[in-house]
């Protein structure tokens, strides 16, 4: 038996090799379902290793942390007879299951330099997301970028590594090409969420605001609610009714898929998004109730008690100061991780000035963040939420012109847009 991309998998029954091969392209198409049909590859086959560890993946996947354990302890006791390969990928998602991030990279690098097509390890180090985008390390976007062209030899013309490629690229400032490799990658495969997220992206980064929105809403209407993909994509939307002044859309979307209370996506989305779209209506001049504060802010100590990831850390520190959660916030000023701890501490105490309306303080501690900001993880459009703080306290402090002259500076295509209350003319004179 085969896999999809030609591997040997140790399974005899049909069944499962099919399944298995369904389930693969569930997890690469960001669809909902990982876990139930890598669940049907362990019952058609009990002894096929890695249809446990593609289970104890999904569970990962789920935020199972405890589950996604227990299925990789099942798959280790399933050794006898696996190949150099399904060796080597066992050991490799060992390693991340069990939150050894450093050694799993390592092993996963590894691995990829001599299975390059095992598609499921592949995509650990693939996009923002994934171990090089929350590496913490400087460069990182260049880093995926060199990781998903090197894999594109081995792939040729195939949706999900075209998709990753593309995304390097657009992260990197190669809209166009980007916009032309992803076309190629949603030809082959149109349901691939993770090429739409990305199309997404490229028309973030074009500044086409009214056609990524028809686009990716037309896209949501067939994609399951509890798919990873979903309430991430639903921000996207939101975040352009934002930006063209449509506020009655842009709360719909929030009530309906972003807020905690509704929300399938990760922990890590919910929190981020929903912090994200708050913070960016409130720089766009929109009320926003303080009960939304208050329920992220409550979220986020639920679900990240301990700092994390920088990312997190900088989202959970901004829902903290805008509900006056003045413990929870200190925690991550004074405790934050070893590898972004010198970015999160400045981001989060210069959240607490600004909500102190002290925006000279303020301002000189995101400035201070806003030259090596990418290696807290994300995206470019998820970071603008740093950039856009910055200018709204400039504003504040009564610069527009230097405000102005930053964003034309670093975002130039986002300029006309409704994003900042107080940048154009019109906005001003009200």
């Amino acid at each position: 038996m085969k896999d999809r991309f030609d591997y040997e998998i140790s399974t005899q029954s049909q069944v499962a090799r099919d399944h298995y091969v369904e389930a693969v392209d569930l997890v690469l198409a960001a669809q909902a379902g990982i876990v139930d049909t890598f669940e049907k590859v362990v019952e058609a086959d009990p002894s096929f290793a890695l249809g446990y560890v593609g289970l104890a993946r999904g569970k990962q996947y789920g935020g199972s942390v405890a589950d996604a354990k227990i299925a990789m302890e099942k798959a280790r006791t399933l050794t006898k007879g696996l190949n150099a390969r399904e060796q080597s990928h066992l050991n490799a998602f060992g390693l991340l299951i069990d939150g050894k991030g450093p050694e799993a990279y390592s092993a996963i690098r590894s691995h990829v330099d001599l299975y390059p097509r095992d598609a499921l390890v592949a995509q650990t180090c693939s996009s923002v997301f994934g171990l090089i985008g929350f590496s913490g390390k400087p460069g990182r976007e260049a880093e995926m970028l060199a990781y998903n062209a090197a894999l594109l030899p081995h792939y040729g013309e195939e949706w999900w590594c075209l998709s990753q490629y593309a995304f390097s690229l657009c992260e990197t400032g190669n809209v166009d090409k980007a916009s032309t490799i992803i076309d190629k990658s949603l030809s082959l495969n149109p349901r691939n969420a993770n090429g739409a997220h990305v199309l997404s992206h490229v028309y973030y980064e074009m500044g086409e605001t009214q056609l990524g929105k028809d686009y990716l809403d037309s896209w949501l209407e067939n994609y399951d609610r509890a798919a990873s993909l979903y309430g991430h994509l639903s921000w996207h939307s939101a975040l352009w009714s934002l930006e063209r002044g449509e506020e009655k859309d842009m709360w719909h979307r929030i009530a309906t898929d972003i807020h905690p209370s509704v929300s399938l996506s990760l922990p890590i989305n919910t929190l981020t998004d929903m912090a994200s779209i708050l913070y960016r209506a409130e720089l766009a001049g929109v009320s926003v109730p303080k009960q939304y504060w208050i329920d992220i802010s409550a979220y986020a100590q639920r679900f990240f008690p301990k700092t994390s990831l920088g990312f997190i850390d900088i989202h959970a520190a901004l829902a903290h100061a805008m509900c006056g959660e003045e413990e929870a916030l200190r925690g991550i000023i004074e405790s934050p991780n070893s590898l972004t701890g010198d970015l999160v501490t400045p981001i989060a105490e210069a959240y607490k000035y600004i909500v102190d309306q002290k925006w000279e303080e303020g301002v000189n501690l995101l400035s201070s963040a806003m030259s090596d900001h990418a290696r807290l993880g994300g995206s470019r459009a998820q970071r603008d939420v740093l950039e856009f703080s910055l200018l709204g306290a400039l504003l504040k402090l009564g610069k527009t012109d230097e405000a102005r002259r930053i964003l034309l500076l670093r975002r130039p295509v986002l300029f006309n847009t409704q994003s900042l209350f107080g940048m154009n003319v019109e906005q001003r004179s009200h």
